[in-house]
């Protein structure tokens, strides 16, 4: 990882550590309804073992759980504080394991989950295309990657992107769908499936499904 982007991996470390106890409160409308709808869309088997990149404070894996617990999932997250709520939160799932770490450097094997889901995590990432590059390399040969974030073909997204650019150095960029897709096919994925939603005044968002080529 070069000097720069482990400048920015800090910043968004640093950030979430100082939110994380007044997080789920604080963002409880946007996570059920973002969260809600990647669990729809992804639609995982019951039987999947599951890596969410960019976990935060577990309530993805809490609404997968609910559903099947038994699920098994590997939850990671670049700050140590939104984990340790994740684990509280999550402490009777002994199936359920944590790590912090970076979604350009995962530190996995190759070829060992079924799905990669990764939501609201995107626009933090200083390489996108390296992070995909490791979400592709970790999935078995038939696995399967599900991304949700902010969509810049709405209007309100890009002025966010635009503010949010030049008073928080932890957040990189948004992109639209079409940008999105780009990346997902040069790192070898085959989208799938892919939606937007807008909710609220401010929050456009989109999906992709894709399976790994």
């Amino acid at each position: 990882m070069n000097p720069a982007e482990s400048k920015i991996e800090a910043q968004v470390e640093e950030q979430y550590n100082a939110q994380a106890q007044s997080y789920d409160q604080r963002w409880s409308r946007y996570l059920r309804k973002t969260l809600t709808f990647s669990q729809t869309t992804a639609n995982i088997a019951s039987t999947a073992k599951v890596l969410d990149v960019g976990c935060g404070t577990g309530e993805l894996e809490r609404l997968l759980l609910a559903n099947n617990p038994e699920q098994m999932i590997v939850s990671l997250d670049i700050s140590a504080e939104m984990l340790a709520q994740a684990q509280q939160k999550l402490k009777s799932y002994p199936h359920v394991s944590f790590e912090q770490g970076s979604a350009s450097d995962l530190p996995f094997p190759d070829r060992v989950f079924d799905v990669v889901v990764s939501a609201s995590s995107f626009h933090y990432f200083p390489e996108p295309e390296k992070a995909l590059a490791e979400m592709h390399r970790v999935l078995k040969p038939n696995g399967q990657v599900v991304i949700l974030d902010w969509c810049k073909d709405f209007l309100l997204c890009r002025i966010c992107d635009w503010v949010l650019k030049r008073v928080d150095p932890a957040h990189q960029q948004c992109y639209t769908e079409a940008e999105f897709h780009q990346l997902l096919q040069a790192a070898d994925f085959q989208i799938q499936d892919a939606q937007t939603m807008h909710f609220d005044l401010v929050w456009g968002l989109m999906i992709a499904t894709a399976d790994r080529s």
